[in-house]
């Protein structure tokens, strides 16, 4: 088994919510979401390598989204 932890820095709290309707399972793995001290936290678990890196592309690809949003003004 595969784990991994991602930590961004949230001063907005904006993430969790952008991430509640994401699908949290998939297939062989699954990452919850949490919020502590200004930071969020993806707490990931995979049974392979391959299902670990679809859920880092799934998590960096919004982070992506959300960062190119925030330059809109």
């Amino acid at each position: 088994m595969y784990q991994a932890t991602i930590s961004v820095e949230d001063k907005n709290k904006i993430l969790k919510k952008c991430f509640s309707s994401e699908d949290k399972d998939i297939k062989k793995a699954s990452y919850k979401v949490r919020e502590d001290r200004g930071k969020t936290f993806f707490d990931i678990k995979a049974g392979d390598s391959v299902a670990l890196r679809t859920v880092l592309n799934s998590i960096t690809k919004m982070l992506t989204v959300i960062e190119k949003m925030g330059k809109i003004k």
